[in-house]
């Protein structure tokens, strides 16, 4: 039953699974009525049991939501009180989240290739956007940067190589993986890397989520070459859906909009990127 209005509402969830996938790193994959409804890039507010002190939701982005069978795959950096009780749910464990929440991916609207850039705990969103561009016959790269070899989700870049391979489409061309440290792939930021392809290819979107520092140079590099960019934003958020108004994003016309109503996803060019 919707609480919450039409669109976002209280759901259950059960745990499947709950294991680390890199260094500091968690995935949980639980089954909820909700997978079926959410959409690339928007998110959910999780409600982790056991603390009736902390009385605000987690919000969360998702890598996977399969309708057939209710999986949803959770992908969380462990940060503090509420995640690492997050992380000690075990499988048969259950609890509620809120959902869908906020806006997410728009297909691109011209023909051409698409180009994805992530880093850190924002790959989630982006593998999420991959399998929908793979559905459409859209082919893409993509960047993926962390710190340390240690904090790439292998499991999950192997996915981003073969999405689409069931859909017949030949997808993911090129899957670039930098860290800052040299010790998996590029030495290096991830705007190095797509500086490097965007001298090479022409895109017809940038689809990035990441630190947010690194998406203002992602966001600078694909308007210097006038291609047309999303960003999946992050902010601290109370409410989830537009009660608090905790979580503002500057935009360049003096105004301000909701991370979590109006967002996560925005154009680029809105965005009032802080130096």
């Amino acid at each position: 039953m919707s609480v919450l209005g039409a669109k976002t509402s209280l759901h259950e969830f059960v745990v499947q699974e709950n294991e680390p996938v890199a260094e500091g790193l968690w995935r949980m994959r639980c089954t909820t009525p909700l997978a079926a409804q959410l959409a690339p890039g928007q998110f959910v507010q999780v409600g982790v049991p056991a603390d009736g002190s902390h009385i605000l939701r987690i919000p969360l982005s998702f890598a996977r939501a399969d309708a057939r069978t209710e999986e949803l795959d959770i992908v969380y950096a462990v940060v503090g009180e509420g995640t690492r009780r997050l992380s000690n749910m075990t499988s048969g464990a259950s609890s509620t989240m809120v959902g869908p929440c906020g806006n997410g991916w728009h297909l691109p609207q011209l023909e051409g290739r698409a180009l994805l850039v992530a880093g850190g705990v924002g790959l989630p969103p982006v593998v999420a956007c991959a399998s929908m561009l793979a559905r459409a016959g859209v082919g893409f790269d993509v960047v993926v940067g962390a710190q340390t070899a240690t904090r790439h989700c292998l499991g999950y870049i192997d996915e981003l190589r073969s999405i689409g391979i069931a859909q017949g489409c030949d997808c993911a061309r090129k899957v670039i993986l930098t860290t800052d440290d040299g010790t998996m792939g590029i030495r290096g930021f991830v705007t190095q890397a797509m500086e490097n392809l965007l001298a090479e290819h022409t895109y017809a979107q940038v689809y990035t989520c990441g630190p947010n520092v690194m998406m203002a140079g992602v966001a600078r590099l694909a308007e210097g070459s006038a291609t047309a960019c999303q960003v999946s934003l992050e902010r601290m958020m109370g409410c989830g859906f537009g009660a608090c108004s905790c979580c503002n994003v500057a935009l360049v016309d003096g105004t301000q909009a909701l991370c979590c109503t109006d967002g996560p996803v925005f154009d680029a060019r809105r965005v009032l990127w802080q130096a």
